[in-house]
């Protein structure tokens, strides 16, 4: 038999992942950050600050976007002057998404915003409940289905 836990643990996730539910909270974090950034050209940002420099393709991959979808992005984000583009040394063929000093900004400040709406969200909970789901949602993500 399943346990029911996972049951409800499944439906909150389906909600957070649900693609609007990410989209509408990248709209969120980037307001006002430019014309560039958006819910559209967040994850190209937030996806190259956690990789470091990569391939369209391989960043594609990182956020679930096809190739040509992050190309499109990342010209967008290179005229604002938030990522360049470099040869690969590994492959001068290749080339490499970078994010400028700029974008690196942008990606402190939307995380800044979002570790300050979660704060805000979890400012009525007790701080032992608090820290205890800190610490099993980093249990979970490293060590549950998700992680690869």
């Amino acid at each position: 038999m399943t346990n029911p836990t996972g049951h409800e643990i499944a439906e909150a996730l389906g909600l957070l992942l649900r693609r609007s539910t990410r989209a509408g909270l990248h709209a969120q974090l980037t307001e006002g950050l430019g014309e560039a950034v958006d819910e559209l050209t967040y994850p190209v940002l937030s996806g190259l600050a956690r990789t470091g420099p990569c391939s369209a393709a391989d960043l594609g991959r990182e956020v679930g976007l096809d190739r040509t979808t992050v190309t499109r992005r990342a010209d967008r984000l290179e005229e604002a002057g938030l990522l360049r583009r470099e040869a690969d040394p590994g492959d001068r063929r290749a080339t490499l998404l970078v994010l400028t000093d700029a974008g690196q900004g942008v990606v402190r400040t939307t995380r800044e915003r979002l570790a300050a709406r979660i704060e805000d969200s979890l400012a009525s909970w007790p701080a032992a409940d608090a820290r205890a789901f800190a610490r099993l949602l980093r249990v979970f993500v490293d060590e549950g289905p998700f992680h690869a």
